[in-house]
């Protein structure tokens, strides 16, 4: 019986993400632009409701290529509003756009996304040795200044909460508690 992280639950979908995806190191920027939407929609909503819809979202938002979508005209926008799969948050939708329009303007700057969101880390994943849920903290220093810079670009809900939980999601940072099996698979120091 393999040991995981208490947010689990037994449902297969979160235990899939889990035992797969969340704080696996992620470098592509059409999938860190996923999970930025993804958290930004998340955000005073569950995981799970997000994840449920995760496969509606890719659709709705062109596989989160960021020049699709930074192309998005009020006519899309007004059709994403009223998707019934997706959150329809206006401003969480209309975020989503604006923040594929700034992604475009990072690639031009500091030649990826990628670049510029690992910078925050120094390149490579936190190790983090949590013991308990408990421990683990909502926000960090580093997904303040990671907030703080994106706001000064312009992105929107980049709050430092939401940052640190798209740092969890793509392996910025380690928070597999010691005793979930993935702590040790993931880490790296």
């Amino acid at each position: 019986m393999k040991i995981r992280c208490p947010w689990v639950n037994d449902d297969p979908l979160m235990m899939e993400y889990h035992d797969n995806e969340w704080g696996v190191p992620i470098h592509n920027d059409n999938l860190l632009f996923e999970f930025l939407v993804l958290e930004c929609a998340q955000a005073g909503l569950s995981w799970s409701t997000i994840l449920k819809k995760r496969e509606d979202y890719r659709l709705a938002f062109d596989n989160f290529n960021p020049e699709k979508v930074a192309e998005y005209s009020s006519k899309k926008i007004n059709e994403l509003e009223n998707n019934t799969c997706i959150v329809r948050n206006r401003l969480k939708i209309r975020s989503a756009v604006i923040n594929a329009r700034l992604i475009l303007d990072i690639q031009k700057e500091f030649g990826s996304f990628d670049k510029y969101m690992w910078n925050f880390v120094g390149g490579k994943t936190i190790q983090n040795h949590w013991k308990t849920m408990r421990d683990i903290p909502s926000s960090t220093l580093e997904s303040e200044q990671m907030g703080l810079d994106m706001k000064k670009k312009g992105f929107k809900f980049v709050g430092p909460t939401i940052c640190y939980a798209f740092m969890q999601a793509v392996g910025m940072v380690n928070d597999h508690v010691v005793d979930c099996f993935r702590h040790s698979e993931l880490n790296q120091s």
